[in-house]
């Protein structure tokens, strides 16, 4: 019994030490990219896609959108307004939309970008709450958005049309 006992343990090892793979590495072309864009924070990733909000070097606070496989920026017309300072931001698996909830004045909105026609359109809370953090489905057609209301964190499903 002991015998067996030491193989099992022995072969559970051996499968553990296998899963661990190294010790990551960061991508260096890509990261070294990213460095360059600023300081960064808030990173999403969907596919080939990576949208993260940076502060370049001028200090405004943007929303980026990176393509992963050829390592470019893509540009954003529309998006980005002066009189708005991202907080969070989400990107779909085409990057044919992104979700960002910013800060404008003295509210804080949801909104929906579309790539394709430039264009953002604000999506309303049902009931009003103050947004936080987002995410998109693996499939892009609901977003998770995490909302306070009331002094209390909530988290609300939105089916994206």
């Amino acid at each position: 019994m002991t015998r067996r006992y030491l193989l099992t343990a022995s072969a559970a090892l051996l499968l553990l030490s296998g899963c661990g793979g190294g010790r990551l590495r960061p991508l260096p072309g890509l990261n070294q990219q990213l460095n360059q864009l600023g300081q960064g924070r808030s990173p999403s990733l969907s596919g080939g896609w990576l949208a993260l909000i940076a502060a370049r070097g001028s200090g405004r606070v943007q929303v980026q959108l990176i393509d992963v496989n050829r390592r470019n920026p893509v540009p954003l017309p529309g998006l980005n307004r002066p009189d708005a300072l991202p907080i969070s931001v989400a990107v779909d698996q085409n990057a044919e939309r992104l979700a960002v909830v910013r800060q404008r004045e003295d509210r804080t909105e949801l909104v929906l970008y579309k790539r394709s026609l430039q264009a953002t359109q604000l999506l309303p809370m049902e009931p009003a709450g103050v947004p936080r953090q987002v995410s998109f489905s693996a499939d892009g057609r609901v977003l998770a958005v995490e909302v306070s209301r009331g002094g209390l964190w909530q988290i609300d499903l939105l089916e994206i049309p």
